[in-house]
């Protein structure tokens, strides 16, 4: 795989950080017996933790060295099976993803974790059936929070955005005793679904109670950015994110912030970004094609090449409202009102409440 280039053992580790020291704890244990299940899946879903938090893809690869010893198992321990779907996912190869989750809940119907993921899974699939399915699996075993902000994820997107965005709210202000990582999941869906609602102040809000919870995600740093970007701020975007263009994600916002402010940085850091895109391509990799069509739009005004993209990200089942959004324009400065018909028929099926995705579509059906 390209991403086990260098081994998790050959990772530093900063002395008398906590977490630290239970990363370095986890890979003595799988050293010492590389076949220990519950450490090599701890360590693998340490590792995914840290690319969730810091945007470094090879943190995936080296949970993927650590569940090597079971790799290519058709029935691995559940536990190494829940993080080996982990990895598959963020692969985009959902569907071996999901085949090893509903093994896992068909033999443990309370791992939250296997049904969990089975929910953010099948919403990334836009199949909200199945993705509310999951969420009523994991309800039980979890706590109203975290219930509420899977239930609300799916309404959301099916046409009842404002009920998901006050029962989201209400839970958000009863849980007052829940992790600050819980909290930030949950404030971060909130925000997003304001910002589809054009509730723009409370978007904002809930966008900043995440971040005053200093947990580290890049997922929420870049949909901050996006709003700041839509909201002509790249200014605050710039200082937001100043020294984070190690995240592929990150990058490219911060490119974008600098080109509408002419920042003379903007030149370096598209170069820079064109050169990822074409090593991942290289590679094989194609996790980065929504990402790649923006830029190829936005920073190198190739409408063409945008909708190519755009349209590929869509064959791998990347069917968000950031997908779509990415679709719609392309396919606005392409004047193709057909190559946006997959997001067109996805908005009216669904009852998809956004203000921009409406706009768009609004501006495609407008065209000759």
């Amino acid at each position: 795989d390209r991403r086990l280039r260098r081994n998790s053992a050959e990772v530093p580790v900063r002395a008398g950080n906590p977490r630290a020291r239970e990363l370095q704890a986890l890979r003595a244990a799988v050293q010492r017996e590389p076949r220990n299940a519950d450490a090599a899946a701890q360590l693998a879903r340490h590792w995914v933790e840290d690319a969730l938090a810091d945007g470094d893809p090879r943190f995936v690869g080296y949970a993927q060295a650590a569940l090597a010893p079971w790799w290519n198992e058709s029935a691995p321990p559940p536990a190494v099976r829940v993080q080996r779907a982990v990895v598959h996912q963020y692969e985009h190869r959902f569907a071996q993803a999901l085949s090893d989750l509903s093994a896992v809940t068909a033999a443990e119907a309370d791992n939250a974790q296997a049904w969990a993921w089975q929910a953010a899974i099948h919403m990334v699939r836009a199949d909200y059936t199945a993705a509310r399915a999951a969420c009523n699996g994991l309800a039980p075993l979890a706590t109203l929070l975290t219930a509420t902000a899977c239930e609300a994820y799916v309404d959301a997107l099916t046409g009842n955005a404002r009920q998901a965005s006050s029962e989201l709210g209400d839970a958000l202000g009863l849980a007052t005793d829940a992790s600050a990582e819980a909290r930030v999941w949950a404030l971060t869906r909130l925000a997003e679904i304001e910002e589809r609602r054009g509730e723009w102040a409370a978007a904002e809000a809930a966008f900043r109670g995440a971040l005053s919870l200093n947990v580290a995600d890049v997922y929420l740093l870049s949909a901050y950015a996006d709003f700041l970007l839509d909201r002509g701020r790249a200014g605050d975007v710039l200082k937001r994110l100043d020294g984070r263009g190690r995240a592929d994600v990150l990058l490219l916002r911060l490119t974008l912030a600098a080109k509408a402010t002419n920042d003379s940085r903007a030149a370096k850091w598209a170069d820079e970004l064109a050169a990822r895109f074409d090593a991942a391509r290289a590679r094989g990799d194609r996790t980065h094609e929504k990402e790649e069509s923006r830029f190829a739009l936005a920073l190198r005004g190739d409408a063409a090449r945008a909708l190519a993209l755009a349209r590929a990200n869509l064959e791998q089942e990347q069917r968000e409202p950031a997908d779509m959004r990415v679709l719609l324009e392309a396919a606005v400065a392409a004047r193709s009102r057909e190559a946006a018909a997959p997001a067109l028929q996805w908005l009216d099926a669904n009852k998809v409440e956004s203000v921009v995705l409406r706009t768009l579509a609004e501006r495609v059906k407008a065209l000759p």
